[in-house]
């Protein structure tokens, strides 16, 4: 089906009015330029169609790129055109053509020979033209061979008194061979140029019309114009992918470029000359505007057909200010390429961008898009990219730009380095698909390829993934190398205090590494304090600024925490100094996250728990799913400790969600550890015991980490009635700890559970054996959290009720300090027991319902139904007993109206009970208006007097 002229109907006109006066017998010339695709085809064919209805004989021919340099090429084809009608004249002119083909054997003797004949082959053709109009329509003139276009020129200078049009289409721009025949077509009186521009937007819309309602094509018409240009051929294509994509519905949305519009884009640079497709795959590689001069540079062409080349696409409407108008056109000209060309220019791009200063991941992506080992002059750009990218969060760039590095390097030091940041950065995302890196990665330490400044990660990568007997050997190994090296008057390899460094980290985080150590230098691996496995000598000279040093200080600092004595604060201090220096990276985080333990093994949670928060508040936004794994669970830790069982438990299984189980390795322990104690004392007995049969690497008892495990299993052993199991575990646990020079209640309490265990078991001798040897080793301060749970466990296996009673409110006022709920919660329900004993009733009740509103508010349902059976409001008694009686109207008050009661009824005014409770005066007034109306005291000297007959405590 013909195409619809649209804004061609002025040229078609001219057209019609030079046929009439071929008709006329003044034979006219009509040169039709305008821009590839521009619609030149489209305006010759409808012509020749209302040429053959005026009963004109049409003669057709078109010029092919592929025929230029075949003599006679178009003029055989408008011969061919006039056979049927003109048979003898076909033959005559044809048998002059044969003739100078088969008279000449050279190029130049040819040309010599047809120009001869061309006059003749004219005049028989003007034979035609007698009793006939005759109109010879030619496309594409430009890609004609040199005899054709002189046998027009011959034809054209002798049409002027005949029925003849000749009718051609060119390029806007032409090649210097055919620009003399362009100017002498010129210089004919007869000839007229006819110019076809791009569509206007109206022209847009009213192509956009024979598909679209009118409404439609105005409201689609910009965008479409701006996506196309006005070019007649795009613009259908664009039209033909909305209609495949919508059907009969009309679109709401601008028409979405697709298959056809992109054939349209390659058909396009394919009509032009080869420079045309050259440039646009340049400018496509380049994916922005840019200059002739970096172009020429990228497709290996001179400035000047660059530049040509340039102009031509943007007549085309194909480029617009030096780019692609639609990203589909380009993305079009990078499909299309072969491989190997595409390749070539990213890889030119690459090199010209660098040149320049282009940033590095520009740069990078070029090499990344060219898929070959790069240059030598590339690995620092990629390595430079790999930084850029993980600033950005872009991790899929940087661990290709890693990768690449890796791969075009020599093996050697450069090449382990390389090697260190790719594992560092998969580890980042995902511990178990670094697992392959790491075992090169183990290959490369072995050999003592590794730099001082990666030693100490690649040790703790190891170290997390199961390996520290691996990577221990290793640094020994290295250390003989080194001394040997020193002993024949060689260099070392490495800075001594990055081996000790290495061993300091590798004998905290896996305690049985010290053994390793200790048999080969037991005296450097001896500390200040006489403590196996701690700081080595020399360590405190690494320089401030070196980065592997948060290692060491991280290490002290969980030693410190650690050590037998009154040195909470000097490990807080420790702690705090390795939080404060260091910034999360992939070099620090493991330093960083262990300085948090240390801070909670020190029992300052409410400090882990801010620095913690920061923290994970530094890469919330991150592509880093193991450093918020490994935040996460510290988090959880600390929860934990305070007793948020809810909050534990949900922030564990957040942690353990952000990586895959195996990427966990050996620190499984400690989500798996938390998960299991906080679902024992939240009650859920059954998924505490399906999280233990879980699947652990056996690598993990021989860490700090897989003490808390043991213990979590003994938890559960000994809340699920299986105590023997539970003793064996808490006892594994002492045992360990014993040998690896860390037994700190801190850590695991394991004497305080073992008691517990073994009172269960009815053996009250064997518990406070236990408890006895803990409270020998309590050097605590009077708040610190295991001194709670001594002093309750004390509690349990003293004697007369005088001296557990005693022990129950130490053990209340300890906790209330800041220990853990869960365990003042028991603390309070069994001191309310004690009292119920003593007959004090009252008193009883008040602390058992205290009890279990603290033990609602954790989380801990077992306790909730031990202290009141069937309530889970607390609001009444349980059914039956002494305890079940109605409430007296001081209980009803809460915790913080009962502490303001009591300060008020001592005394003090609002302002020293607003300074004593850290509240505001205002607050205080409300409490007391509160008070008032529930003790029905009208006056603050009546406190005294209702509180104790209430028998509130603290005021006996």
């Amino acid at each position: 089906m013909a195409v619809r002229l649209v804004e061609r109907e002025k040229q078609l006109e001219t057209l019609k009015e030079l046929l009439g006066s071929a008709m006329r017998g003044r034979g006219r010339i009509a040169v039709i330029s305008g821009p590839v695709a521009g619609g030149k085809t489209s305006l010759l064919e409808t012509f020749t169609e209302e040429a053959i209805s005026a009963d004109a004989l049409v003669l057709e021919a078109a010029g092919s790129r592929a025929e230029r340099y075949l003599p006679f090429g178009i003029l055989r084809r408008i011969l061919d055109s006039a056979a049927p009608l003109s048979p003898e004249v076909h033959a005559y002119a044809t048998g002059l053509l044969d003739q100078v083909s088969a008279g000449t054997t050279d190029a130049e003797g040819a040309v010599e020979a047809g120009m001869r004949v061309l006059p003749h082959v004219a005049t028989a053709l003007l034979r035609i033209a007698r009793d006939r109009t005759v109109v010879i329509a030619v496309d594409d003139v430009h890609h004609g061979d040199e005899l054709s276009l002189a046998f027009l020129l011959c034809l054209a200078r002798r049409v002027r008194q005949a029925g003849v049009l000749i009718v051609l289409t060119e390029a806007v721009r032409l090649r210097s061979a055919q620009l003399a025949f362009h100017a002498e077509l010129q210089r004919q009186p007869n000839c007229t140029s006819l110019r076809l521009p791009l569509l206007t937007t109206a022209g847009t819309a009213r192509i956009l019309a024979e598909h679209f309602s009118p409404s439609t094509a105005q409201r689609l018409s910009a965008e479409c114009q701006e996506t196309t240009g006005g070019n007649p051929l795009l613009v259908r294509a664009l039209v033909d992918d909305g209609l495949t994509a919508l059907g009969d519905s009309e679109p709401f949305q601008r028409l979405a470029p697709a298959e056809s519009f992109e054939r349209a884009v390659l058909d396009c640079l394919h009509r032009g000359d080869p420079e045309l497709l050259t440039v646009a795959r340049g400018v496509a590689v380049l994916g922005g505007a840019c200059s002739a001069v970096q172009l020429n540079r990228i497709v290996d062409l001179h400035v000047k057909p660059t530049e040509q080349a340039l102009q031509d696409l943007s007549r085309c409407a194909v480029l617009h200010n030096g780019a692609f108008r639609e990203p589909a056109a380009r993305t079009a000209v990078l499909e299309a390429t072969p491989p190997a060309a595409l390749s070539a220019l990213h890889l030119r791009a690459a090199r010209l961008l660098h040149q320049e200063g282009a940033t590095a991941l520009d740069v990078a992506r070029h090499l990344l898009a060219a898929r070959k080992n790069v240059e030598d002059w590339a690995i620092p750009v990629l390595q430079e990219a790999v930084e850029y990218a993980l600033v950005e969060d872009e991790h899929e760039l940087a661990l290709r730009c890693g990768e690449l590095a890796v791969a075009s390097c020599a093996e050697g030091p450069r090449h382990a380095a390389l090697k260190s940041r790719l594992a560092s950065i998969v580890w980042r995302s995902s511990p178990a698909a670094a697992e392959g890196h790491l075992r090169q990665l183990s290959r490369e330490l072995a050999a003592g390829r590794l730099a001082d400044r990666d030693l100490v990660q690649a040790v703790s990568l190891l170290a997390w993934m199961g390996e520290a007997q691996g990577a221990g050997e290793a640094v020994l190994e290295l250390q003989r190398t080194d001394r040997e090296a020193e002993a024949a008057g060689r260099a070392p390899a490495y800075d001594p205090s990055t081996l000790a460094a290495a061993q300091s980290w590798l004998s905290m985080v896996s305690p049985p590494a010290r053994d390793l150590f200790d048999a080969v230098e037991p005296r450097r691996t001896t500390t200040l304090s006489g403590m196996p496995g701690a700081l080595p000598a020399g360590i405190e000279a690494v320089p401030y600024d070196m980065p592997d040093n948060a290692y060491v200080q991280a290490a002290e600092a969980v030693r410190t925490a650690l050590r037998a004595g009154t040195q909470a604060d000097a490990a807080v201090a420790k702690a705090t100094r390795v939080l404060q220096r260091y910034h999360l990276s992939d070099r620090t985080l493991q330093p960083l996250v262990f300085a948090l333990l240390a801070v909670v093994y020190a029992g300052r949670l409410d400090l882990a728990f801010a620095w913690c928060e920061r923290l994970l508040g530094e890469c919330s936004a991150r592509n880093a799913p193991t450093w918020q794994a490994a935040l996460g669970v510290v988090r959880a830790e600390i929860l934990l400790r305070q007793g948020d069982l809810p909050g534990a438990a949900a922030q564990a299984r957040h942690a353990m969600s952000r990586i895959s189980v195996q990427s966990w390795g050996v620190g499984i322990a400690w989500p798996l550890a938390i998960l299991v104690e906080s679902e024992i004392q939240m009650g859920h007995h059954e998924e505490a015991m399906s999280l233990l049969e879980q699947p652990v690497p056996e690598a993990m008892f021989d860490t700090l980490a897989g003490l808390h495990y043991l213990r979590a299993r003994g938890r559960c052993h000994l809340a699920t009635g299986r105590y023997h199991a539970a003793v064996r575990d808490f006892l594994n646990c002492g045992e360990l700890m014993q040998a690896w020079g860390v037994d700190a209640a801190e850590l695991v309490p394991w004497r305080l559970d073992a008691a517990e265990a073994w009172l269960a078991l009815g053996n009250l001798a064997r518990a406070k054996e236990y408890t006895e040897q803990q409270k020998q080793r309590e050097t605590g301060p009077v708040g610190s959290r295991t001194r709670g749970f001594l002093l309750l466990t004390l509690a349990h296996t003293g004697g007369d009720l005088t001296f557990r009673l005693k022990r129950l409110i130490e053990a209340v006022e300890t906790l209330e300090e800041g220990g853990n709920r869960v365990q003042l919660a028991v603390a309070l329900g069994e001191l309310g027991r004690g009292y119920r004993a003593l007959g004090d009733f009252n008193r009883a009740r008040m602390l058992v319902r205290k009890a279990w509103h603290v033990a609602k508010s954790c989380g801990a349902e077992p306790l909730c139904q031990q202290f009141m059976p069937g309530q889970v409001d607390g609001e009444a008694g349980a059914q039956g007993g002494r305890e079940t009686e109605p409430l007296s109207e001081v209980e009803v008050l809460s915790e913080a109206e009962a502490r303001v009661a009591l300060l008020a009824a001592r005394g003090h005014t609002n302002r020293e009970i607003a300074t004593k409770l850290y509240v505001t005066v205002s607050t205080v007034e409300q409490h007391l208006t509160r008070i008032y109306r529930k003790l029905k005291v009208k006056r603050r000297r009546d406190l005294p007097a209702r509180l104790s007959d209430m028998s509130l405590p603290s005021t006996a």
